[in-house]
């Protein structure tokens, strides 16, 4: 592995029921940050969490809960990530948004392809 230097990570965390005009709202957010051209994009389905709310989400079967905890994780440069965040201010109503400076590592065999 080796070290590329710092950039900021971009942790949003939203309800899996969250939507934008009749689309899963992770989905609307994943596709302005790839048009924006941001490196990359994760989508994550927690299998427990709470919010606000402090109502506790479970995947537990006799719990039967549903709007399950997303998390969309977006890694670049600084500048890209805070041109982006306006975009976000139309789309969350509820929800987090997390910045953080993160060092970034990659392997040498995934650049050369």
């Amino acid at each position: 592995m080796q070290l590329t230097g710092y950039a900021l990570r971009m942790s949003i965390f939203l309800g899996e029921y969250d939507m934008w005009q009749h689309k899963p709202l992770h989905r609307e957010i994943l596709e302005r940050a790839r048009d924006a051209g941001l490196a990359g994009a994760t989508v994550l389905r927690g299998c427990e969490g709470y919010g606000i709310h402090a109502m506790i989400h479970t995947t537990r079967l006799l719990s039967m809960s549903e709007d399950l905890p997303i998390l969309i994780v977006v890694v670049d440069a600084e500048d890209k990530i805070r041109a982006f965040l306006p975009e976000l201010d139309e789309l969350i109503g509820e929800g987090a948004v997390f910045l953080d400076e993160v060092e970034v590592m990659t392997n040498e065999k995934a650049r050369r392809r």
